[in-house]
């Protein structure tokens, strides 16, 4: 069985990850979305670890071959633990490509037994990403075209609009 493992802090989940997710499953057996714990960014925060995974559980319902995890520390760790052969990485802009590129080289270098798969995002989303969601909303934007409507919710429900 082919795993994928596409990994991230998705907070909030955005509809370009739901796009690379839809893409990304047609490559792979199975494709886990890995809800990384990033100690850097919990202060930052908008939602706990937890309340990703159950958005990101809600949002993917009825995908087939998804499966929505927590995981922390290395992601090859995490790529040996769950039997993943690539990661996927979604790419928005050049400055999205020139870190993934390390991240994959640094990857490379530590354990070449995994691929790393790069998918282009959508033109409709190239430029959307958690860290503009959270700005939106912090200065109370309407950020309805850019998230799936359960997470518009839980953002109105937490008082973040």
């Amino acid at each position: 069985m082919k795993i994928g493992l596409f990994p991230g802090s998705f907070d909030p989940i955005t509809n370009g990850h739901l796009d690379v997710i839809l893409r990304a499953k047609e490559l792979f057996d199975k494709l886990i979305v890995g809800v990384a714990v990033n100690d850097s960014k919990t202060s930052t925060s908008m939602f706990t670890v937890e309340e990703r995974q159950k958005l990101l559980e809600e949002v993917c319902k009825g995908i087939p071959k998804v499966e929505i995890l927590i995981f922390d520390g290395l992601l090859l760790e995490a790529m040996k633990k769950y039997k993943a052969v690539a990661v996927v990485r979604g790419l928005r802009a050049i400055s999205d490509f020139e870190y993934e590129f390390q991240m994959a080289m640094m990857n490379r270098e530590i354990c070449n037994d995994y691929e790393t798969v790069f998918l282009m995002a959508s033109h409709s989303y190239s430029f959307v990403s958690s860290r503009m969601i959270k700005e939106l909303v912090r200065f109370g934007g309407d950020v309805s075209p850019f998230v799936p409507p359960v997470v518009l919710e839980a953002l109105k429900k937490h008082k973040h609009i």
